[in-house]
């Protein structure tokens, strides 16, 4: 079967949807960590094969929305700026867009390996109103594509991921696993507050960004793409072990530290010059089970938390250097920078430190990071806990699920995913720049498997 370049998605109908409960009207603050999330949305999808009616399909996902906006109101809400100019949500139950479309293009004929010709825009719907819009795409031969856009400043892929396993449950008429909160209480700065300097190291408010340089134009014409790999299981274990040469049992690496040890080598491995130049390497730590620290009682009240708990270290080396070393010394060195962030105090000293600075806004640093070909940034988010495997809203598992997160930055930007097949491959699904994914499939080209639908659906 050939892949479709060029296809039409028909929008057919587009409502709002809100809450099945009345509500009443009102404020949400956002957490000091919320305040540290640019104004960007992320985007999710799942593709499916089913033999019931397209429209029984929709009225059930509609039905079932409308319930699940009941526990997850702020999505129904929207975002406005309070007096002091700082983002708050408005829960108004205004409800999240719905969006009924028809494609001429069949499951098998998506280009899934190319995101952005594919589904960015044409199956992912874009935020016009509200936090969340949800886009339902009837395909030919019975395939279909369930997505949402997510407005990253209300929720973290933690939260966007609890209310898709809540809406999926609601759909076959199940009780929520985990209801969610928002007790923002949980999040308060200390009285006085108090943080490691490390964090300065970390972000940045954004009157501390030095200008734009004026002699460069912002687009050196060599954007940042999409693209989707898949991992076989066994490369994985392969390259932790090559990660963990000469380390003791009680220091072994994990598998996301070993991948990003050599995402990292890969990314500035075709540079014949430029090594003292520098590229800086960051990774996504969700606080929660840093704030929890083994408190039984905290767990039950954080684990369910709705917003984003979330702090990006990052690790900055001479690209000669990483060049040069090998794959167990540059895993080391992850280790290190990542280690400084996940503990209690790192997260309760970053809650301080944005109360410090408020209401001006702030950013990681990473982000600002002034990022060109020659020296590059990346950030890795893992997405282990992506329940595609949970996402069965009466018609059976999805057959390929993905994030999709084309942010607009100069920053790449990485996330691995646990394959819908549950055999320990992995989906990872990568924005960077062009040159950069051309060394990887270059000098990786056994490890990053270009998706198919072949083995799309091998998985089924």
């Amino acid at each position: 079967m050939c892949l479709k370049k060029d296809f039409e998605v028909k929008v057919c109908k587009s409502e709002v949807v809100a809450a099945a409960l009345p509500m009443q009207e009102h404020w949400l603050p956002l957490s000091n960590l919320d305040m540290l999330l640019p104004p960007v949305d992320f985007g999710v999808f799942f593709c499916y094969t089913h033999d019931e009616p397209f429209a029984q399909i929709v009225a059930v996902l509609k039905k079932a929305l409308a319930q699940t906006l009941v526990s997850y109101y702020a999505f129904a809400g929207v975002l406005v700026k309070n007096s002091a100019g700082e983002p708050e949500l408005l829960c108004n139950n205004s409800g999240v867009d719905f969006v009924e479309a028809v494609s001429d293009v069949g499951l098998e004929e998506l280009n899934l390996y190319n995101p952005d010709e594919s589904v960015g825009g044409k199956l992912v719907p874009l935020r016009k109103r509200g936090v969340l819009a949800v886009q339902v795409t009837q395909l030919k031969r019975g395939g279909m594509v369930v997505a949402c856009t997510v407005a990253h400043q209300v929720a973290d892929a933690y939260s966007a991921n609890m209310f898709l396993v809540s809406w999926a449950e609601t759909a076959r008429s199940k009780k929520l696993s985990l209801p969610p909160s928002f007790r923002r209480s949980l999040l308060l700065p200390r009285r006085p507050g108090s943080y490691d300097i490390s964090v300065d190291n970390m972000y940045v408010t954004l009157s501390a960004l030095p200008p734009p340089p004026s002699d460069k134009p912002e687009d050196d014409g060599d954007g940042a793409i999409s693209r989707i790999y898949y991992v076989k299981s066994d490369q994985i274990r392969e390259l932790q072990e090559l990660a963990n040469t000469g380390n003791s049992k009680e220091n072994r690496r994990s598998k996301l530290e070993a991948f990003c040890a050599f995402l990292w080598k890969m990314v500035v491995s075709g540079k014949d010059s430029g090594g003292e130049n520098n590229c800086k390497l960051g990774i996504v730590v969700d606080g929660r089970s840093r704030l929890i620290d083994g408190d039984e009682k905290r767990a039950k009240l954080i684990a369910p938390y709705f917003g984003n708990v979330l702090s990006i270290p990052f690790g900055e080396k001479k690209i000669g250097v990483l060049k040069e070393k090998s794959l167990n010394w540059v895993a080391n060195e992850v280790h290190e920078f990542l280690h400084c962030a996940a503990t209690k105090e790192h997260f309760v000293g970053l809650i301080d430190w944005v109360e410090e600075h408020r209401p001006e806004m702030a950013l990681a640093k990473i982000y600002a990071a002034r990022v060109t070909e020659e020296e590059p940034a990346v950030v890795v988010s893992s997405g282990q806990q992506f329940p595609a495997r949970k996402i069965d809203f009466g018609w059976g598992l999805p057959v390929f699920g993905s994030y999709h997160f084309p942010w607009g930055g100069k920053s790449g930007y990485v996330m691995p995913m646990p394959s819908v097949k549950g055999n320990g491959d992995w989906i990872v699904y990568m924005h960077l720049l062009k040159g950069q994914l051309e060394l990887i499939e270059t000098n990786a080209a056994h490890m990053f498997n270009p998706l198919t639908f072949d083995y799309v659906f091998s998985m089924i």
